[in-house]
């Protein structure tokens, strides 16, 4: 008995293992590079690993799901920004590094993101768990615009969304691809956005 924690710990890692090698073959092949043959190969397990773990296409799109929810998660570290009570420059300060770093160190993730997105519209079992797992940052975006004073926070934590998707696809997969925008002008687009909102409780 005493060993069963160490066997489940070592099922997780493997699981993560596998789940990372998905994400970083659907960054760099898209949906048709990802097969368990493949994940194996890139994971440098052997074969049949990925199998153990997820036996079939739709587990292993699942499971990279959930662990892009888990990394996208600590990049954003929604939870950890600055109280925005006490003013709404530091948020801002917070968020366009958030928004910059998920164009620079964590474009794969990105990329990654958007072929499971796709792959959701297709597939309305992946779309259940691609939804659940956005659940989590509309909630945290949510109460976020709500202590800022937003007199309408689901409507301003969608157009935040909206804003930061469009940012991100145009400048990773869109016609800016090859421009990636400064920290100071992501942050100038923010303050002007959360301005609106707030109306005369500007975001200077």
């Amino acid at each position: 008995m005493p060993e069963r924690p160490t066997t489940t710990a070592a099922r997780a890692d493997r699981a993560d293992l596998v789940a990372d090698a998905a994400l970083a073959l659907l960054a760099e092949r898209g949906m048709r590079g990802l097969t368990h043959r493949a994940v194996d190969e890139a994971a440098g397990l052997p074969q049949g690993s990925t199998s153990n773990v997820a036996r079939t296409r739709q587990a292993l799109l699942e499971l990279a799901v959930r662990r892009l929810a888990d990394r996208e998660e600590r990049v954003l570290a929604l939870q950890e920004l600055p109280d925005p009570r006490e003013g709404a420059d530091a948020v801002l300060d917070a968020l366009a590094l958030t928004a910059h770093r998920a164009l620079t160190h964590n474009r794969e993730l990105t990329l990654a993101r958007y072929e499971l997105a796709l792959e959701a519209t297709r597939r309305p079992e992946l779309r259940a768990h691609f939804d659940a797992a956005g659940a989590r940052f509309r909630a945290q975006l949510t109460a976020l615009v709500t202590a800022l004073g937003s007199p309408s926070p689901d409507r301003h934590a969608l157009t935040l969304i909206a804003w930061a998707d469009g940012l991100l696809f145009s400048c990773v997969a869109g016609s800016y691809h090859a421009e990636i925008p400064p920290v100071p002008d992501i942050r100038a687009d923010l303050r002007e956005i959360i301005a609106g909102m707030l109306g005369t409780r500007s975001a200077e």
